[in-house]
């Protein structure tokens, strides 16, 4: 499986940094995914919708650690990028 694209869309909130959406193959589109700012750094989180409890489910997300480390690698590098570039957006939801 290759990663065929890759965009960062920042955002300029205290936790949030970014929404990022991933094409893979240029057939298959994985979107809403966040780099949120963590106690230890900027970590990648997958898609997700809240479940009637309050609590959070992913959507969609890696199923091995190697494929997991292969994605974070690859978005960190196009964030670090775009981030170079700034013009972060303040607040709103994710792109369309």
């Amino acid at each position: 499986m290759e990663i065929t694209e890759i965009r960062v869309h920042l955002r300029d909130e205290e936790k949030l940094k970014a929404f990022v959406t991933v094409t893979f193959d240029n057939c298959f589109v994985v979107r809403n995914m966040k780099i949120i700012e963590g106690n230890k750094g900027l970590i990648l989180c997958m898609p997700s919708r809240k479940l009637p409890n309050g609590n959070y489910k992913d959507v969609a997300h890696p199923i091995t650690m190697d494929f997991r480390k292969f994605l974070e690698d690859q978005i960190m590098a196009a964030y670090q990028e775009e981030a170079k570039k700034g013009k972060p957006i303040s607040g709103g939801g994710p792109p369309d």
